[in-house]
């Protein structure tokens, strides 16, 4: 063993999934290569991007991103591209940025090793079956833990790129699961974090045979490890949602109480051309029916305007939606083309401007709602989490339904979970007081 490690600097962008990629990375690395984290570029012996393909600017990005830090890296320093671009992108990586030593892609994070000491190394096979690999450990929260539960997406969205970069959906056995969350919350993680493109679609598919099991039915296996205080997961399908899903989510007092449900239209036509399997009716059933078995959930959801043939009807069928749902949370996109999607050959493609006045009309709607559920949330009493210092002498977390709350206090409140009145609530901030 060498007295001086070598410096990994690793760039995360995208979604959680590529987030615990990089805990993933980071792992294999500092045990099998004798790596330590660095945040200083220049210092680094290994740069790595770990990209995302989700949306068209993170692509574009990327290569002025790799440019940069070629020159500012230090001599002999390899830089490494890794994710999803890297799944679609391939060897064209080397076309467009020469001086990148490596590609390894989204399903491909086990060969880390290899790759680093390999001139050229390009792995990008998105069936590859990692569901079983024991990776190290590395987690970059203390109080809280991703959980891989399922690699992969069968789902046939046509404005999606992830099953050309995630391959098909496989579930990782509960063992390797359950032994992951113990180990994190014998660490000292009280919230536990579940990750997988559909998660409720869980137990369909394992790699070899296993006992038969849904994600309710795992969700109360992980409720009862030791040290395990919260559970959180992303992303749920709304097609998923069955009745015993949203019973095990309202009652298990373990179950965080914020649902993320991507609506993404709330035209039944669009949702349709979309290939997202439910209409606009069964959505708004669904989540009235979590609000009803759930009083004080938040729900979240994902939203696209301007999808390919999106008519005004369309875009106020959306709108309906946001009314009757009342979405704590929305994350709203004007539609972008991917490659190797269906929707990016469609032909009736909505033009900029009218693009753009819908974001705009919708984030402003959004934010109205916004004020009326942020208003009642005055004197109300929320259990947090805190996992985060911030300025001015104060710590935040969130409420087991999402909400950033943040009090005066320091870091002896980190990792603990306390009671707090809400004083002065904002839109961003529910600012508060330690009962």
């Amino acid at each position: 063993m060498s007295s001086v490690k070598k410096k990994l600097f690793i760039q995360t962008l995208g979604c959680a999934m590529n987030v615990r990629d990089s805990e993933h990375i980071i792992a294999e690395l500092k045990e099998k290569e004798d790596y330590e984290v660095t945040h200083d570029l220049q210092s680094a012996d290994l740069i790595l991007i770990n990209t995302c393909s989700v949306r068209e600017r993170p692509v574009h990005k990327l290569f002025s991103e790799i440019g940069a830090y070629e020159k500012a890296k230090k001599p002999g320093a390899k830089i490494g591209v890794c994710g999803c671009t890297a799944s679609h992108l391939g060897s064209e990586v080397f076309k467009r940025a020469p001086y990148v030593d490596f590609v390894l892609g989204a399903r491909n994070v086990s060969k880390i090793s290899t790759a680093v000491n390999t001139p050229k190394f390009v792995s990008v096979d998105i069936n590859h079956d990692e569901s079983e690999y024991a990776f190290g450990d590395f987690r970059s929260s203390p109080y809280k833990s991703f959980v891989n539960i399922m690699i992969g997406c069968d789902k046939k969205c046509t404005y999606c790129i992830v099953p050309q970069t995630r391959g098909d959906e496989i579930s990782i056995p509960k063992d390797i699961i359950l032994n992951e969350v113990r180990k994190a919350a014998n660490g000292g993680a009280k919230e536990i974090f579940l990750l997988g493109q559909n998660v409720n679609n869980y137990g369909k598919r394992f790699s070899g045979a296993h006992e038969k099991l849904d994600f309710s039915d795992l969700l109360n296996l992980i409720s009862e490890v030791d040290g395990v205080e919260r559970i959180r997961f992303t992303s749920p399908h709304p097609l998923h949602m069955d009745d015993k899903f949203l019973q095990v989510f309202s009652k298990n007092p373990k179950i965080c109480k914020s649902m993320h449900m991507p609506l993404q239209s709330g035209s039944t036509a669009i949702l349709k051309a979309m290939k997202r399997g439910y209409s606009k009716e069964w959505f708004i059933e669904r989540a009235l029916k979590l609000r009803e078995l759930c009083p004080g959930v938040a729900i979240s959801t994902d939203i696209i305007v301007a999808f390919p043939g999106e008519s005004e009807a369309d875009f106020e069928d959306t709108l309906q939606v946001m009314e009757k749902v009342k979405f704590e949370q929305i994350f709203s996109f004007k539609y972008s083309p991917r490659p190797l999607t269906p929707a990016a050959v469609m032909t009736n493609k909505i033009d900029e401007k009218t693009a753009s006045a819908r974001l705009t009309l919708l984030q402003d709607i959004h934010n109205k709602m916004l004020d009326e559920i942020v208003a009642t949330q005055m004197g109300a009493v929320h259990e947090v989490y805190f996992e985060e210092l911030r300025e001015n002498a104060s710590v935040a977390g969130r409420s087991s339904n999402n909400f950033l709350v943040q009090v005066k206090g320091s870091e002896e409140l980190l990792g603990k979970l306390v009671q707090v009145k809400i004083t002065d609530p904002k839109r961003m901030v529910l600012y508060g007081k330690i009962i």
